[in-house]
């Protein structure tokens, strides 16, 4: 199958349309591995945020790229593979961290479902455009605080609206500017690939 012919079937995602399969086992072991080391490196960029336990990281970029580059399957298993190498003690979430301890794991449990949702989504076509690119990171975002932010309310005790002002509102300017990143890499990314074939 050419690269075109694979970009053009509907319920493609971009890996598939990259690396198209001959050896499907090999190719999707790599690109788990490949997603959750990339999204370990990622969490390596991380500023602290005063008032808040949680950092600005470019993991969550990174988890919902894998997504969105992956698929729903493959994206879930590159972030459980994370999320479980991260609890075993791999120092490679946020500021170099581990375990399931800290007060932000809740966004690394959000990050393993909107790696999920997104990649759904872009089986559907959902990166294929900017404005869906936009709707799908957004729609990834909202998952990752869905989940995040009641674990960082639990976990440090405090209320629900405290735990808004400290575990996300700090963080919606970065956010925008990582969708808009997003907008412009995976159509870019698409059109790439187009032209490959």
């Amino acid at each position: 199958m050419s690269t075109v012919s694979a970009a053009a079937t509907p319920g493609t995602v971009l890996a598939d349309a990259v690396f198209p399969a001959r050896r499907v086992l090999a190719r999707d072991t790599a690109l788990v591995i490949g997603g959750a080391v990339l999204t370990g490196l990622a969490a390596q960029i991380s500023v602290p945020v005063p008032g808040s336990p949680v950092p600005v990281t470019g993991q969550t970029f990174a988890a919902l790229l894998v997504g969105t580059s992956l698929g729903a399957r493959r994206g879930f298993l590159s972030l459980a593979l994370y999320t479980l190498v991260g609890m075993a003690g791999v120092p490679w979430f946020a500021e170099g961290s581990s375990g399931a301890a800290m007060p932000s794991f809740g966004y690394v449990l959000g990050m393993l479902l909107a790696a999920t949702v997104v990649g759904a989504l872009a089986r559907r076509g959902g990166d294929r455009g900017v404005l869906r690119t936009a709707g799908t990171m957004a729609v990834g975002s909202a998952v990752t605080y869905a989940v995040g932010v009641p674990y960082l309310a639990l976990a440090t005790h405090i209320s629900l609206g405290e735990a808004v002002a400290a575990g996300l509102t700090p963080f919606l300017i970065g956010d925008a500017l990582k969708a808009a990143l997003a907008m412009g890499a995976l159509p870019a990314a698409w059109k790439l690939v187009g032209r490959r074939g």
